[in-house]
This record gives structure tokens, sequence and C-alpha cells, in this order.
């Protein structure tokens, strides 16, 4: 877990340090003027800072993913029979697909799960956890493998980071929009500076509403991959495989919340009730198996 965290933190701090230098360099890091708000440089500031954070994780996410989950890569020539299926059983999904064969890899975790990331198609990853090996049978284990070779097929992973990219730039751009236009009209005098303290205030509630709302879109995205991805694990591995590794995965009722990065797209499931289901990123197992059934 410590090793985790700390990935994560230099994660971060080597995308804080990427940005800023790219700011500096566009000349657009201090957008606040005497004159008022540089719409201009807000823009490119919060594009850069948005859509530049999203696309730096993607690029790690092959990376930061084996050294987070302790991802063990299969050697495609292994002699070891277990991981010969495995490796086989991508690659005739792979080549369905029309796809680059990706890496296939193992790591420890008791909970059935699977997850494919990489920034490009020739640049993934297909991974799967030992518990999902051990209670799985074959034609349940073809049927996750489909799914995530789908993820992949489907371009899943930079849709994605694209998509949260936008929101986080359009987040960071109205909040700051929105918080000087709300100070400059608490002046009580033309000749009154706006307050900087109200500016910061007002700015972080409403990035903190409209990530909300941004994450309404995402997550609904999110939902549609899902239901995208079953349709074309069914279409690789059969519809019986793809509907056998859903009702396993709906009896694995001991299934632990989600411990991946963001750039991860990831089979592991939880269903919640209510309004929590909006931002859900996942559809309801039992929604799934009827849309595949019905097909």
């Amino acid at each position: 877990m410590a090793k985790r965290v700390l990935l994560f933190l230099l994660t971060n701090l080597l995308v804080v340090v990427t940005l800023s230098i790219l700011l500096n360099l566009l000349g657009v890091g201090r957008y606040l003027t005497a004159q008022g708000i540089d719409y201009q440089a807000l823009l490119i500031f919060c594009l850069v800072w948005g859509m530049g954070g999203a696309f730096i994780s993607l690029a790690l996410s092959r990376v930061m993913a084996k050294r987070m989950m302790g991802v063990r890569v299969i050697d495609p020539h292994t002699t070891d029979p277990a991981g010969q299926q495995l490796v086989q059983m991508v690659a005739r999904l792979a080549q369905a697909a029309r796809i680059p064969m990706p890496e296939v890899g193992v790591y420890e975790a008791e909970d059935i799960n699977a997850f494919a990331t990489g920034p490009t198609k020739n640049r993934s990853l297909v991974a799967v956890s030992t518990g999902l090996l051990r209670r799985m049978d074959r034609a349940e284990v073809e049927g996750v493998l489909a799914h995530e070779v789908s993820h992949i097929a489907n371009g899943d992973m930079v849709t994605m980071t694209l998509l949260q990219g936008v929101v986080n730039a359009f987040v960071m751009f109205l909040a700051r929009a929105i918080a000087w236009a709300v100070a400059n009209a608490t002046r009580r005098s033309d000749d009154e500076a706006p307050s900087y303290g109200l500016y910061f205030v007002v700015q972080i509630v409403l990035e903190i509403v409209f990530m909300i709302l941004g994450s309404l879109v995402v997550a609904a995205f999110s939902r549609y991959r899902e239901y995208r991805a079953d349709a074309g694990g069914a279409s690789l591995a059969g519809r019986d495989n793809m509907v056998r590794a859903l009702e396993a995965l709906r009896r694995d009722v001991e299934v632990a919340a989600a411990d991946v990065q963001p750039a991860l797209a990831t089979l592991r499931i939880s269903n919640p009730a209510g309004l929590a289901r909006l931002f859900a990123t996942h559809p309801p197992l039992e929604a799934r198996i009827a849309r595949l059934r019905a097909a």
C-alpha cells in the first residue's frame, strides 16, 4: 500500500512540474491582470491543466498499472501451461478484433477483476487477477478477456481520457470566469478593486459543484462504453461466454470497490442504489446480462 501511495504522489508531482513548465513556456500562467481576466490566457491555462494532466496520466497508465497493481507480465514464449493458455486466448481475441497483440499480465488479488489499459492500441495491457483465474472456468475467462480486448479495440482509454480532459478544462474555465464576474458585481464602486478573497472562495465552490455535475457526464459515458464492450466481447468470444462471465461476476458478491487509476478500463463492479447510480461507472450487472440476452 505504501508503495502505491508513493507512486501515486510521484506521478502527480511529475504532472504538476511538467504542466507548470509548459505554462511558463507559453507565458499564460498569470491570467489575472490589473485590467481583469485575460480570457485567452485563461482558456489556454485551463486546456493545458485539464487536457494535459489527463493525457500525461494516460501516457503513463500502462507503466503505472504494472507497478501499482504489481502486474507480472507473462512472457509470450512461456512454457507454463496456464500462462500459455492465457496468452493464446488473448492472441486469438486480439486477432479477431484486428488489433496488435497486447501485453498479458496477472496480479495478486482475491477478488474477480480484470482491466485493460495503455495509451494506444499498440501499447496496451490486459491484466487479470489471480482470484479471477481461480474462480472462473475457461469459458468465463474468455468472456472477461473478450470484454477487455473490446475496450482496447474501441479505443475506450483514449476517448475516456479526452472526455475527462474536456470536462476538467470546462470546469476550471467556467468556475474562474463566473467567480470573477461575481467579484466584479459585488464592488461598491467602479473605482474599487474586486475582492480577490471572494473570487477564490467562489472559484473553489463552483469547481466542486461543476466537477460533480461533470462527473455525471463522465459516468454516463463510462456506462455506455461498458455496454459497448459487452457487445464487442460477445462478438469476439460468443454471447454465451460473455453472459456466463457476467453471471459469474454477479455471483461474486464479495467484490470490493476499485483501487485503480482512472485511465484503467476495469471489470470490477458495484451496484449502488438510488441517485448513486448516476455516478456509477458500470451499469447494473442484471441490466448488462439482460441486454446481451435480448441482442
